[in-house]
């Protein structure tokens, strides 16, 4: 696999992870794995059961593992399987794969920087999202960073309007790539 350093657009729905993935792929002229499912979700029309949690998964990592390997120095993740295990707990408790939360593991020691993406930015109605409601969007906020911080994985929190998210975003990326 490639030698690039991975980083993680992650938060919660609605909080700009897809449209900050795709400004930092273009503004360091890298790939971006986009979060499979999404395309998943619009393929099944909205009916994901819990038997769909490890193809969602494979998904994903092969959107991830494609990305990885055109990647020079750097790639951007609009999600990634800690996620998926913290979307399957909430959607389908007690249904996520072992073998998912043991790859999911794995893969989160291999990125460089995870972005958390604060909710301080106005929800997003989308077909695909659950939780509008601003209670909700805090309670999953905190539940992703005690994701990262009970792992003691490398974040830096993303906040403030759009310019002043990518501002921070790439200013974290050019640390990471600045520690080569």
């Amino acid at each position: 696999m490639s030698g690039a350093k991975r980083i993680v657009l992650f938060g919660t729905e609605s909080t700009g992870k897809t449209a900050l993935a795709q400004r930092l792929a273009a503004h360091f002229g890298e790939p971006w794995a986009e979060e499979f499912v999404r395309e998943f979700w619009t393929i099944k029309e909205g009916k994901i059961t819990a038997e769909d949690l490890g193809h969602i998964a494979l998904g994903q990592m092969a959107n991830e593992d494609r990305a990885i390997a055109a990647a020079r120095r750097v790639v951007f993740f609009d999600t990634d399987l800690l996620t998926c295990t913290l979307w399957d707990d909430a959607l389908f408790p007690g249904a996520c794969p072992p073998w998912l939360r043991a790859e999911a593991e794995e893969r989160a020691r291999a990125v460089a920087l995870w972005l958390l993406c604060d909710t301080d930015v106005p929800f997003e109605p989308d077909p695909q999202r659950s939780f509008p409601a601003a209670a909700d969007r805090a309670r999953a906020r905190e539940l992703w960073r005690a994701a990262l911080v009970s792992r003691g994985l490398p974040f830096v929190e993303i906040r403030g309007d759009w310019d002043a998210r990518t501002r921070t975003a790439i200013a974290a990326v050019e640390r990471v790539l600045a520690g080569e």
